[in-house]
C-alpha cells in the first residue's frame, strides 16, 4: 500500500538500511510532460523539499551536443550548485560489450576531459546499461585495469526498478494522443521502485549478512521530477536513511568488490550474489518491464484525448 507524504523533517530514524540517489543519463531527452529546463527545476525543488542533501548525476556528455541536450551545461551547473555531484556515464553510451574495449576507453576518456575540473565533480565512472562487458571476461577486465589507471572507480548500482521502461511506456502514450491517469501513474512508478529496492534488500542480506549502503538507479526523467519526493517519504516510511552518494560510495567491501561471474551486466548486489551461489529471493511482480507494461496498459492509460 502507498502511504501519504510525510513531512520533510520527518525522517525515520537511522537503522542499518541506507540508500542514496543516482540519476543516469544526464542531459536526458525531453519527456511526457515537462521540458528539459523544466523538469531540472522540478527536480532540484522536489529534492530539496524531500530534503535529500546530495545524490549523484551521472553526465553523458555527447548528449549535449542533441536537440534536446541544449541548455545542458546550465541544467548540470543547477544541479552542482544546488548540493548535488556528478560523475562519468560515457561520451556516448555505448554497451561495452558491442564496442572495441579501446575505443570504449576513448569515449569515457573523452567525457572525462569535459567534466575534469568542474565543481561537484566525482572520479565514478557508470558503465552505460550496466554492461561490464557481458560475457567477454577479458574485455571486462581490461575495463576493469583501465579505470583503475585513470583513477576512475565503477560507479556501481546496488538496486534498479527499471524507472526507464516506465519512461518509454509515457512517451509512447503521449505520442499516440492517449490520456494518462496520473494518480494511477504515480502509485505505479513507486511500487515499481520500491518493489526494486525491497528485492535488492533481501538479495543483500541472503549474500551479504547485511545491508549495505545502496545505490539506487534512477535516470533524469520527468517522472522523477514528479514523484521523486513522494518516493523518498516512502522509502523513509519504510525505515530507509537518504544518504549521500559520497556515504554511499563509502563502503569498504563493496568498493572492493569484483565479481567473477559468466555475465558481467546488472546490479552489484546481484553479481556478488551470483559468485557467492546464493539463490535470489522471488522477484516482486512490479519488477519486470513486462508486467509494468501491463499494469500501465490496464491502471494509467484511460483511452484516447477528446480535447
Amino acid at each position: 500500500m502507498i502511504m501519504s507524504i510525510a513531512p520533510a523533517a520527518a525522517q525515520a530514524p537511522a537503522t542499518g538500511k541506507r540508500i542514496a540517489l543516482s540519476f543516469d543519463d544526464v542531459p536526458r531527452q525531453a519527456g511526457a510532460f515537462f521540458t528539459p529546463d523544466e523538469r531540472t527545476q522540478r527536480l532540484i525543488a522536489a529534492l530539496r523539499a524531500a530534503d535529500v542533501e546530495q545524490a549523484a548525476f551521472f553526465v553523458t556528455t555527447g548528449r549535449l551536443a542533441e536537440p534536446d541536450g541544449a541548455g545542458g551545461e546550465e541544467r548540470i551547473a543547477a544541479y552542482v550548485a544546488a548540493g548535488h555531484v556528478i560523475a562519468n556515464h560515457s561520451h556516448n553510451h555505448t554497451r561495452l560489450s558491442q564496442t572495441e574495449q579501446g575505443d570504449y576507453l576513448d569515449d569515457l576518456d573523452r567525457a572525462a576531459a569535459w567534466l575534469a575540473g568542474r565543481p561537484g565533480y566525482r572520479p565514478w565512472f557508470r558503465f552505460p546499461y550496466l554492461d561490464e562487458g557481458a560475457r567477454d571476461k577479458a574485455k571486462r577486465d581490461a575495463l576493469r585495469e583501465g579505470l583503475e589507471l585513470r583513477g576512475l572507480r565503477n560507479g556501481y548500482v546496488t538496486a534498479d526498478g527499471s524507472d526507464w521502461h516506465l519512461e518509454r511506456l509515457t512517451l509512447d502514450a503521449k505520442r499516440a494522443g492517449q490520456t494518462m491517469d496520473m494518480a494511477a501513474l504515480r502509485k505505479l512508478y513507486l511500487q515499481s521502485q520500491l518493489s526494486g529496492v525491497a528485492y535488492h534488500e533481501a538479495l543483500s542480506r541472503r549474500a551479504l549478512g547485511r545491508v549495505p549502503p545502496q545505490m539506487l538507479l534512477l535516470h533524469e526523467t520527468d517522472l522523477a521530477a514528479l514523484f521523486i519526493a513522494d518516493l523518498v517519504a516512502e522509502l523513509r516510511a519504510d525505515g530507509w536513511s537518504i544518504i549521500t552518494a559520497d556515504e554511499a560510495y563509502a563502503d569498504e567491501e563493496l568498493a572492493a568488490a569484483m565479481p567473477d561471474v559468466p555475465y558481467s551486466q546488472g546490479t552489484l548486489i546481484g553479481s556478488m550474489a551470483w559468485e557467492r551461489g546464493v539463490r535470489p529471493p522471488l522477484s516482486p511482480i512490479w519488477m519486470g518491464t513486462e508486467m509494468m507494461t501491463w499494469q500501465f496498459e490496464q491502471r494509467v492509460l484511460v483511452g484516447p484525448k477528446t480535447d
